[in-house]
């Protein structure tokens, strides 16, 4: 098995992506706008996918957080808040927050499972600084971290309730970076004191089974290195500090944040301790070399996929009813207490 997360070019997969992975063996998929077509098109994709790894628990993911960062979009899919409307709605009803941000998880998470989905890049615990860059901005959940956390959690468990795995994000925090990692590096210059903020809720959902690093660096940690590719980050403050022992994956190895070429990049990911590198592009030669470089996936980090994906089996979907419950549910908790979506 290939260390790797790959995207696909279209909406069905072509006679050399089906022989490519065939051989390959990814860890698993990540789909975007351009592979979203309708669920009955996207479980015809998903379920060629699984055939061909053999494996009905096949880690295959989205980006699907609602707000502006949603690759399965309306009229086909309903329309989501962004995850900040939550934290609006905490400043009000706590409790209420909490039960919205869950069911509007399990709703996402039902969209998934119905187009054959088993993983969600779900939720971010990234704590919203005031003069950060607005790439994190209203898409996170606060900024307080325990009031993330409690959120968090939530997401995680709509989610589940799903059949739906998640993944939290950007380990050890983006929220503070004055850039956008898809487009150059960010630098962060907080103190180690400062930065336990940052690290607070992925300390206390460290229990989760699959994170995803950021393309940060951090000064007061490793001045030379993002997160993604710093052994320190990793082993020090990621499974150390914080005491994440879930399956960690890279953010998408192909952002402007990192340099050199794609495979280098993901053998620098692995080599500090990521357990997988996704690879989002579906470039038929960036995902060869990758392949090339990067060898066959560590026994720990299979470890890690097994228990991650563990129950994450596809099956057929009958949730249409309880969808529209908890997006109903969401809505009344919503307009109870004033907030719009």
């Amino acid at each position: 098995m290939t260390p790797a997360i790959f995207g696909l070019s279209g909406t069905v997969l072509t006679g050399d992506e089906r022989a490519f992975f065939r051989d390959a063996d990814p860890a698993g998929y990540i789909l975007f706008a351009r592979n979203c077509d309708n669920a009955a098109q996207m479980r015809a994709l998903t379920d060629e996918l699984r055939a061909i790894a053999g494996r009905a628990n096949l880690l295959i993911t989205v980006d699907q957080e609602g707000g502006r960062v949603a690759r399965m979009k309306p009229p086909i899919w309903p329309k989501y808040p962004p995850q900040g409307v939550f934290d609006r709605l905490y400043d009000i009803a706590p409790i209420s927050a909490i039960e919205a941000a869950q069911v509007n998880a399990e709703a996402i998470g039902l969209d998934l499972a119905e187009a054959g989905l088993n993983c969600d890049a779900l939720p971010l615990l990234d704590v919203r600084c005031a003069g950060a860059h607005d790439v994190i901005g209203d898409r996170a959940l606060g900024h307080d971290p325990m009031r993330v956390a409690a959120l968090g959690r939530a997401v995680l468990e709509g989610l589940d309730a799903a059949g739906v795995a998640g993944i939290v994000k950007h380990i050890p925090g983006h929220g503070r970076a004055c850039a956008d990692s898809h487009k150059e590096m960010p630098v962060v210059t907080a103190t180690e004191a400062e930065l336990e903020q940052d690290i607070a809720p992925f300390h206390a959902l460290r229990d989760a089974a699959m994170g995803m690093s950021a393309h940060v660096k951090y000064t007061a940690w490793d001045a030379e290195n993002p997160a993604t590719q710093s052994a320190r980050i990793i082993g020090d403050i990621i499974r150390g500090r914080i005491g994440f022992d879930g399956l960690l994956m890279s953010d998408d190895i192909d952002m402007e944040a990192l340099s050199g070429s794609i495979a280098d990049r993901s053998v620098r990911a692995l080599q500090a301790g990521c357990d997988l590198v996704l690879n989002c592009w579906a470039k038929m030669p960036d995902m060869i070399a990758t392949v090339e470089a990067c060898g066959e996936i560590a026994p720990d980090a299979r470890r890690r996929l097994d228990a991650a994906m563990a129950g994450k089996d596809v099956g057929p979907f009958g949730g249409a009813e309880r969808r529209a419950e908890c997006i109903a549910k969401r809505d009344a908790l919503l307009m109870a207490a004033g907030v719009e979506a």
